[in-house]
C-alpha cells in the first residue's frame, strides 16, 4: 500500500486533532481511522512515537486518566499549529486524495478477486469440455449441456454479485466507513468459496 501521509505531514495532523479535544492514544487512532472512512487505521507503533516526540518537544502534554494516558496540546503547541495554518490545509487535501486512492485500491481488490473466480470456473467448463470429446455416451452429452447451462448461469451469479458488493462498499465507505482490512478478509473469504465449488467437482 503506498504512504497515506507525506514525510511530517502526520505529525503536524497529531497536533491538529489534539487540538479539538485531548485524547487518548487509542482515540487519536479511531479518529485517524474516521477520517479515511475506515480505509486506513495507524498502528500504535505509528502513533505512540509521534506523541512521544511531540512531547519531548513541548507541544503536548500526557496525564493519566485510571489506565490510560491522555494526550492535550500545550500552548506552544497551538502556535506552532497556527504558524503552519496553511501545510495544515495541504494536509488535508493530502487525505482527501489518501481516502481516494485507499479506496480505488478496495475496488481493485475486489475486481481481481472476482476475476480469478471466473478464471477458475471457466478452467473447470473447459476440462468438462475436454472429457466429454472423448468418446461421449448419451449421458454424457446431457451431463455437458447442463454443465454449459450451469456455468453461463454461474458467471450471470458472479456479475450481479460483484456490482452488488461494489455498491455496498461504496455505501459504506461514504457513511461509516470500511474497515482497514476489508481486501484481506474478502480475499480470504472468496478463496474459500473457490476452493469450496471446486471441491464438489468428481
Amino acid at each position: 500500500m503506498t504512504p497515506v501521509f507525506s514525510h511530517g505531514s502526520l505529525r503536524l495532523y497529531l497536533l491538529s486533532l489534539l487540538a479539538e479535544q485531548p485524547r487518548h492514544g487509542y482515540e487519536l487512532i479511531q479518529a485517524l481511522s474516521d477520517r479515511f472512512g475506515g480505509t486506513y487505521s495507524p498502528s500504535a507503533g505509528t502513533i505512540y512515537p509521534r506523541l512521544a516526540k511531540l512531547e519531548e518537544e513541548g507541544l503536548v502534554t500526557k496525564s493519566a486518566d485510571g489506565r490510560k494516558t491522555v494526550y492535550e496540546i500545550t500552548d506552544a503547541g497551538r502556535t506552532e499549529l497556527l504558524a503552519r495554518e496553511g501545510e495544515l490545509g495541504r494536509v488535508e487535501s493530502e487525505v482527501t486524495e489518501s481516502v481516494r486512492r485507499l479506496a480505488d485500491e478496495v475496488r481493485s481488490g475486489v475486481s481481481a478477486a472476482m476475476k480469478g473466480l471466473r478464471a477458475d470456473l471457466a478452467s473447470a467448463a473447459r476440462q468438462t469440455k475436454a472429457d466429454a470429446s472423448v468418446g461421449p455416451t448419451p449421458a454424457d452429452t446431457g451431463t455437458h449441456v447442463a454443465s454449459t447451462r450451469a456455468l453461463r448461469e454461474a458467471d450471470l451469479v458472479l456479475n450481479e454479485f460483484r456490482h452488488q458488493l461494489r455498491a455496498d462498499l461504496r455505501t459504506q465507505a461514504a457513511g461509516p466507513g470500511l474497515p482497514g482490512e476489508v481486501v484481506t478478509d474478502l480475499r480470504s473469504q472468496l478463496d474459500a468459496v473457490r476452493a469450496s465449488i471446486l471441491a464438489t467437482r468428481p
